[in-house]
């Protein structure tokens, strides 16, 4: 805004001059903000400033949205993201793939006690601790904890403090009638150490 407070070298001293100079000055004024009169959307507009309103105005087509997007990602590391760019790209040029891919679920979190390879999921909370021959020992649910009681050589089960009843007999007697690493499917069985304690009891066979 113009400095209203500021006077001219000559002050006016007639009447009809003092008015004449705040006639100037509200002209000047005017004159300055001449480009927020224009984009004052409440008055009748024309020509190219009613141009600049309604292109202000215009929502983005899904092109220019993609491509805003695209640039920002531009050096983004993260693959979502810039999946999702790529997406909104394919969007805007109508050219969706017809399936989506699939979603690749991350590995379920399971109890320390199963083995990395072996593929099934826990059997409910974690409620024993296996230990092996030398008292290295991991926490697991009953499943986990008979298959891995199952696969070590003299080891053996105990309940946690919170275990429900009879938890560690349970998975005693589970493991009592797995071979060891049993999620090996195709592992052969021929030997005494390569099968179940209860299958070598009735072959009358030691392991």
């Amino acid at each position: 805004m113009t400095d209203h407070v500021a006077r001219p070298e000559r002050a006016a001293t007639s009447r009809r001059e003092r008015v004449a100079e705040l006639q100037r000055l509200a002209r000047e004024d005017y004159d300055s903000n001449a480009s927020l009169h224009a984009s004052n959307v409440g008055e009748p507009l024309f020509g190219t400033a009613a141009d600049a309103v309604r292109n202000q105005l215009r929502e983005p087509t899904d092109l220019q949205v993609a491509i805003r997007v695209a640039q920002q990602l531009l050096d983004s590391d993260n693959v979502l993201s810039l999946q999702e760019a790529l997406r909104l790209l394919l969007r805007a040029h109508d050219a969706e793939p017809a399936t989506r891919p699939a979603v690749v679920e991350p590995p379920a979190v399971r109890c320390p006690a199963a083995h990395p390879e072996d593929p099934t999921p826990c059997g409910g909370p974690i409620v024993v601790t296996i230990l092996d021959r030398g008292n290295a020992g991991a926490n697991g649910c009953e499943h986990h904890g008979a298959r891995l009681l199952a696969s070590l050589d003299g080891s053996r089960v105990y309940p946690l403090p919170d275990a429900p009843e009879q938890a560690a007999i349970r998975v005693f007697k589970a493991a009592d009638a797995l071979p060891p690493f049993a999620w090996l499917e195709n592992a052969p069985r021929t030997r005494p150490e390569q099968r179940s304690h209860e299958e070598n009891r009735r072959r009358g066979e030691g392991r």
